[in-house]
């Protein structure tokens, strides 16, 4: 039997999990570990405990499983995106906090940055708009605030890195400073038409180009475990951001395949294939998880074709594979707010039945921007909302609104993904695969497809954005001969279908877009 590694660094915890060939989750171990909040609307991490608690559950993992580090494979990592580290070469110490990709403190920059004119260009290179989400403008704050880190990153002392790169540089003793295209491409510094770090966005945020990493397909030899790790050495073969991972482990390979994953925020994508489009409707454009540029995988690795050390370069493998991207910032998060915040529940998986003790919402709409609203809207500065209130109402029908405020958001993005594929000569979604924590809950998955109108499919391993880590190490390795033997792998474990009339389901999806503008308006 063949088992591949999958580590998942989310922003609330770390996990393991060990899959069987078959995609099958054989053990899986997990931990959360602290949130930082310095001040309003700023979000950080310790990446000290990033490494730890990846650590320990990777070896929690295994023995659960039964097994030693030599009967794995292969390991593949996915994380969470845009959240920034940077640390110092020689001593492997961050110089600060991680900036959390939540994190709004760098929205100056991005008015100036606008202010500048660089709008367009950071659109036509990155796909991205210009926002204190990504990565950027995250480094240049610590560049331009933690004492003595500019000079040092001038002279070549520090190193920047998303979480997975953070991780690869511990795992591998300092040995591999690298990134996969997947992640450089939220970065906003990262032209995903060349697959390169791009000098003028670098320029333009005064980032020296030292400090970043190789960039490399998410299939692709990214450097070796240590073996006082996990107890031998292994090979770390693929490498995604959770998004771009999900898609791949829910295979979504072809152009109009989408999936939405449901954790702390919501996450919405659509393959686009080899087309590089920019929306009219308020989404991004991103990098897909790309396999080598040898999509039938046979032969060996090619292990050494590359360099490790973290010069700024960027390997392409192939031509860029795009999708569609509407993030939501507020998805589950908003029922960790019922539990924390309200105490309307003393635990998540309480929310469904209190939802469920009336037959719907009496009218309550909530918005929940408490970090502002992501795609289609873009306003950062809104706050949440609760309309609609009466004597009636109670907070069983607060927290039935709270479940279909994660469903009203992801509506709206699939909706604008529809309207740009039919404008680009494409077809609407027919489909929605799901994943994440919250796609469990019943009750929720049927309101996104009433909303939606389309069938809403929960595979039988919702484990996909760690399952997608794991097919890349897989086909890296030679464990899978392509992705035609991934999509084979994939198998429904229910279908929610539709009940709700159209007129209806506009009905309600007005209401929610009234109570949005009365959110940005306020």
């Amino acid at each position: 039997m063949t088992y591949l590694l999958a580590l998942d660094q989310g922003t609330s915890s770390s996990r393991s999990i060990v899959f069987d060939q078959a995609g099958r989750v054989v053990a899986m171990a997990q931990r959360e570990f602290r949130q930082i909040y310095p001040q309003p609307g700023w979000v950080e991490h310790d990446p000290r405990d990033l490494w730890t608690t990846q650590l320990e559950t990777a070896r929690e993992a295994l023995a659960k499983a039964g097994l030693k580090a030599s009967d794995i494979r292969a390991v593949g990592i996915t994380n969470q995106r845009e959240t920034t580290v940077v640390w110092n070469r020689t001593t492997g110490e961050p110089v600060y906090n991680a900036i959390v990709w939540q994190d709004r403190r760098a929205e100056a920059t991005c008015v100036a940055l606008r202010e500048r004119g660089l709008t367009d260009t950071v659109l036509q290179k990155t796909g991205l708009r210009i926002d204190a989400y990504f990565s950027g403008t995250k480094l240049q704050w610590i560049l331009d605030h933690v004492p003595g880190a500019r000079a040092q990153a001038e002279a070549g002392e520090l190193a920047f890195g998303t979480v997975d790169s953070w991780l690869i540089w511990q795992l591998t003793g300092g040995a591999a400073h690298v990134t996969d295209h997947s992640n450089a491409a939220r970065t906003m510094l990262f032209n995903v038409h060349t697959q390169r770090w791009d000098d003028e966005l670098l320029a333009a945020m005064t980032i020296p180009a030292a400090m970043m990493p190789t960039a490399l397909p998410s299939s692709a030899h990214f450097g070796e475990v240590r073996p006082e790790w996990l107890g031998a050495p292994l090979v770390i073969g693929g490498v995604a951001g959770d998004q771009q991972s999900a898609l791949f482990g829910q295979a979504c390979f072809q152009a109009g395949m989408a999936k939405n994953t449901y954790g702390t925020g919501c996450f919405m994508l659509m393959h686009n294939g080899e087309r590089f489009q920019t929306s009219q409707n308020g989404l991004i454009t991103t990098l897909a998880a790309q396999p080598s540029g040898n999509q039938s995988f046979a032969g060996p690795p090619q292990e050494r074709l590359h360099p490790l050390g973290g010069s700024g370069e960027a390997r392409v493998g192939g031509k860029p594979l795009y999708a569609f991207e509407g993030s939501v910032f507020i998805g589950g998060a908003v029922v960790q707010w019922l539990r924390d915040g309200l105490r309307a529940i003393q635990s998540s998986s309480e929310v469904q039945a209190l939802a469920e003790s009336v037959p719907d919402a009496g009218g309550v709409v909530l918005v929940p921007a408490f970090t502002g609203l992501g795609a289609p809207y873009w306003q950062p500065d809104s706050r949440g909302s609760i309309t609609g209130l009466t004597r009636g109402s109670t907070i069983a029908h607060i927290a039935r609104a709270a479940l279909e405020s994660i469903a009203f958001q992801s509506a709206a993005l699939l909706d604008a993904m529809s309207r740009d594929a039919v404008a680009s000569g494409g077809v609407p979604v027919n489909e929605l695969r799901v994943d994440g924590g919250a796609c469990v809950n019943d009750l929720l998955m049927q309101i996104q497809a009433d909303l939606l109108g389309i069938p809403v499919v929960r595979p039988a391993v919702i484990e996909t954005t760690a399952l997608g880590a794991a097919y890349l190490a897989g086909l890296h390795t030679g464990v899978y001969a392509g992705l035609d033997e991934l999509s084979k792998q994939w198998r429904a474990e229910r279908v929610f279908h539709p009940t709700l009339s159209r007129e209806h389901a506009a009905e309600k999806m007005a209401k929610w877009e009234h109570a949005v503008r009365q959110t940005t308006a306020a």
